[in-house]
């Protein structure tokens, strides 16, 4: 088990460095080395949610922030 929390945070340092990119379950679970599927299986018990219900909450949680602090259009957020 402790050996799944290192994999499943390597992962989620991964997609906090790389969140404005393209990601694939395949690129995250290479991180966590372990299969995609035995990934998202793991990362779903552990965390709760989908990888990409993850990913989505994060992103708009960042645009949120970005959109409190800053005079950007939302439609400039948005395409980033």
């Amino acid at each position: 088990m402790i050996g799944w929390i290192e994999g499943i945070q390597s992962a989620i340092d991964y997609i906090e460095d790389n969140l404005t990119e393209e990601l694939s379950i395949q690129q995250i679970a290479e991180k966590a080395c372990i299969s995609a599927f035995y990934f998202q299986r793991i990362f779903n018990t552990l965390c709760g949610f989908t990888v990409g219900e993850y990913i989505r909450n994060r992103r708009l949680s960042a645009a949120a922030q970005e959109l409190s602090k800053s005079n950007a259009k939302v439609i400039d957020v948005a395409i980033k």
